[in-house]
């Protein structure tokens, strides 16, 4: 799934026959309604400010490494959100799980 505005780039045919190829499924956000990916933006914010305007990569293969340990090591694993109640992503996670797990329970007992 790709979601993005509708920016000429993402509703080029280029790049629907791209992603078409790939198998990713295109959805925008509609018209005059720029709050549907407040969370994508903010995301961006949040790399761009923390991570990518901070340092200088020699070359796009560092650029990916980096960008990929921030986003998988750092944020996802450690970075607390406000969001989810000041926890990381995946403590989110493993907590929603758990309480999943333990609803289904409670619904067989």
């Amino acid at each position: 799934m790709h979601h993005s505005d509708r920016g000429c780039q993402y509703t080029s045919k280029e790049f629907k026959e791209l992603t078409l190829r790939h198998g990713i499924t295109l959805s925008m956000s509609d018209k005059g309604h720029c709050y549907d990916n407040a969370v994508a933006e903010s995301f961006f914010h949040t790399l761009k400010t923390e991570e990518v305007h901070l340092k200088h990569y020699r070359t796009r293969e560092e650029g990916k490494i980096a960008i990929f340990e921030y986003v998988e090591v750092f944020y996802n694993r450690e970075r607390l959100h406000s969001t989810l109640g000041y926890r990381s992503p995946k403590e989110f996670e493993e907590m929603w799980e758990k309480q999943k797990i333990e609803q289904l329970y409670v619904l067989n007992v």
